[in-house]
């Protein structure tokens, strides 16, 4: 997976580790790196809503201003 994942890659990554910090599947030593690394997806995840965001609300403009 690239630095960069889309948002359905970084959400799914993010849901595994979440998985595996619930079922106890990560070891004291790793649990900082993936916190760390789902800290990273869950940004990736919200710059992507907000960027949809804000491009759904200038098509939504634009089509009350062409009626």
């Amino acid at each position: 997976m690239s630095d960069k994942p889309s948002y359905t890659e970084a959400f799914a990554e993010l849901q595994t580790i979440v998985s595996e910090i619930e079922d106890g599947e990560i070891s004291v030593d790793e649990l900082s790196q993936k916190v760390k690394r789902a800290a990273l997806l869950i940004k990736i995840c919200k710059a992507k809503l907000s960027t949809t965001e804000e491009d759904v609300n200038k098509i939504l403009k634009e089509l009350e201003e062409g009626e």
